[in-house]
C-alpha cells in the first residue's frame, strides 16, 4: 500500500500512525501561542549577586567574631602568664604592669596610684574571662 503524505500543517507520526500534535513540546499550528525561551541569565546574575553579598556579609561577621575571640584569648593568656600572689575575685578590676625585665604582674593598685609601667586594666567576669577596660 502506498503511503499517503499528510499536508505540512497536519501533525502525524508515520511510525505510530497517530496524530500527536497535543503531546508535542512545541507549537504545531499557525494559531498556537508563541513559545519563547525564558531569559534566565538575568535572574541567575541577580541571584548570584545576592548570594555573594550574603555570603560575604556572613564571612565578615564570622571573621570579626573570630578576631574578637582571638584577642580575648591573647589577653587572657597574657594575664594568666603574669605573676600574682592572690586569687582574683570575680567582678573586680585589676591592673597589669610590666617590669624593666619584661616580666608582667597583676595588681590591685591603680595606675594613677603608682609609677609602674601600666599595660591596661582588666575586669574578671562571671565566666572567669578577663575583659580589657577601655580607659
Amino acid at each position: 500500500m502506498k503511503e499517503v503524505k499528510k499536508p505540512d500543517n497536519i501533525v502525524f507520526d508515520s511510525e505510530t500512525q497517530k496524530y500527536d500534535a497535543a503531546i508535542k513540546p512545541y507549537a504545531t499550528s499557525v494559531g498556537a501561542p508563541v513559545i519563547t525561551a525564558t531569559d534566565t541569565i538575568a535572574w541567575k546574575n541577580r541571584s548570584i549577586n545576592k548570594v555573594n553579598h550574603k555570603i560575604e556579609a556572613r564571612y565578615l561577621e564570622l571573621k570579626a567574631e573570630y578576631d574578637k575571640m582571638l584577642l580575648e584569648f591573647e589577653l587572657n593568656k597574657l594575664i594568666f602568664n603574669a605573676k600574682f600572689n592572690f586569687e582574683p575575685i570575680i567582678g573586680q578590676i585589676y591592673h597589669l604592669y610590666k617590669k624593666e625585665n619584661d616580666e608582667t604582674f597583676l595588681s590591685i593598685i591603680a595606675p594613677e596610684q603608682c609609677r609602674f609601667n601600666a599595660m591596661g586594666s582588666f575586669y574578671l567576669n562571671a565566666d572567669q574571662i578577663w575583659e580589657k577596660i577601655m580607659e
